[in-house]
């Protein structure tokens, strides 16, 4: 069972219908036991880090998902729940993140020039790194990937899975042991992101 965790922010409808085309048991729920009982954990986000983060601290839900990452079960982190895994953004001020990655998230017009458009929206390939991610084992490098976002993972190279070039290598994923992260949505990713999915399912 994957469950998606429903904590007022994120695009949990075609997140949801994703994992039902690929044939997986998918629940979105906020409720800790729920989570804790899932074989996996989606941690999705759309909005500002600040006001995500605060979310899952005030529901709890911050500490529940370091707690099941430290025993070891998959979680993956979409778009700004990618994000939300690092351990700090710099996202309108100073924001502590869940410090599952280890790096800090920094606005993209700092390393582009203004010929590229904010926030980065579209489709790319992507560029994987020496650190052989399990969740591209049905794809190849320069499939590509959608992506919305106007910051990125940064000081993160330790972790880095894959890049995408928008004027600079884009941290497009990221992983920690058990802890995935994907900056690019999968869900909307075509049959390159079921298969991502799908990937992420077999972990």
């Amino acid at each position: 069972m994957v469950a998606i965790v429903d904590y007022g922010v994120g695009n949990l409808f075609s997140l949801k219908s994703s994992f039902s085309i690929i044939g997986e048991n998918v629940f979105v729920t906020g409720d800790p036991d729920v989570i804790k009982s899932a074989d996996r954990i989606i941690l999705p986000g759309v909005g500002a880090f600040g006001d995500a983060a605060k979310k899952l601290n005030d529901s709890g839900l911050a500490d529940v998902l370091k707690e099941l990452a430290k025993e070891g079960k998959p979680i993956m982190g979409i778009c700004l729940g990618m994000q939300l895994l690092f351990d700090k953004s710099y996202e309108y001020g100073e924001h502590e993140g869940l410090g599952l990655i280890k790096g800090n998230v920094r606005p993209i017009a700092d390393k582009v020039t203004s010929d590229y458009k904010i926030p980065h929206i579209g489709w790319n390939g992507l560029k994987f790194t020496d650190k052989k991610s399990p969740l591209f084992k049905y794809i190849k490098e320069g499939d590509c990937v959608y992506f919305v976002h106007s910051y990125y993972g940064a000081d993160c190279e330790e972790s880095l899975t894959a890049t995408a070039e928008y004027g600079f290598d884009v941290t497009a994923a990221v992983e920690n042991g058990n802890v995935y992260g994907t900056q690019f949505h999968p869900e909307k990713s075509g049959e390159v992101g079921m298969k991502i999915l799908k990937a992420f399912c077999e972990i």
